[in-house]
């Protein structure tokens, strides 16, 4: 089935201690943004791209997408000064969409069979999430002292793709932005509007990268997958 996509890509990325946008630094001699957006590009299901950048980013991000020959990129969106924002800008100028994905530029790992998987649940159930069992043991602590060791078999740590039918993801939204809620994603939006949210198992390689040391990582997953 087919799908669009809105990429946030307007952060500031503090904790990768760079002197410019994340998205922008070099992984394998490519930028990071345009291994995530090729994936997205060779995916025959996927009809296009909404991308919400920085206003004095729009001439670079466009000059990259050019020089790579990204064609599903149809538009581009100012980024607002949360994360939330910039997905909203992107949903309001989406052309005609029935299932649209959210997706974490700085996230270049995610697989098709993941993005599909993702697309149908939504299909059938308005809102799928990528998500990983947690594997660390996890406790809460309160003034620096452990006060309960908190069970795991329930937890799941949280990626994206997360797909959502169009209508449902767009009120959840307007609503979040009339109630002045900021969510930490946006399955979190359509949950308080009592959409069932779905997991599809993600994968541990489909990591975000925040940090300097993530893109050590990031090399040695690409090495893996050749």
């Amino acid at each position: 089935m087919a799908y669009q996509v809105v990429i946030p890509a307007a952060g500031q990325g503090k904790r990768m201690k760079a002197d410019r946008n994340k998205l922008l630094l070099s992984l394998q001699g490519r930028p990071v943004i345009i291994h995530t957006l090729e994936v997205f590009e060779k995916d025959p299901a996927c009809n296009g791209i909404v991308l919400a950048v920085k206003q004095e980013e729009k001439q670079l991000f466009a000059d990259l997408i050019s020089k790579y020959k990204i064609s599903k990129v149809y538009k581009f969106v100012t980024g607002g000064e949360e994360r939330q924002q910039s997905v909203y800008n992107g949903l309001k100028q989406l052309d005609q969409a029935d299932i649209v994905l959210v997706h974490d530029g700085a996230r270049p790992f995610m697989t098709r069979k993941m993005i599909a998987e993702l697309v149908e649940q939504a299909k059938h159930s308005e809102a799928a999430i990528a998500a990983v069992p947690v594997k660390d043991t996890i406790k809460r602590v309160k003034d620096g002292t452990v006060s309960e060791t908190v069970e795991r078999s329930s937890l799941w740590s949280v990626q994206t793709p997360q797909a959502f039918r169009f209508s449902s993801l767009l009120q959840a939204h307007e609503q979040a932005e009339k109630d002045g809620f900021l969510g930490t994603d946006d399955a979190s939006l359509v949950e308080r509007m009592n959409v069932p949210v779905q997991i599809v198992e993600g994968d541990y390689d489909n990591i975000k990268l925040t940090t300097p040391e993530d893109l050590i990582f990031a090399e040695a997953i690409i090495q893996k997958r050749k």
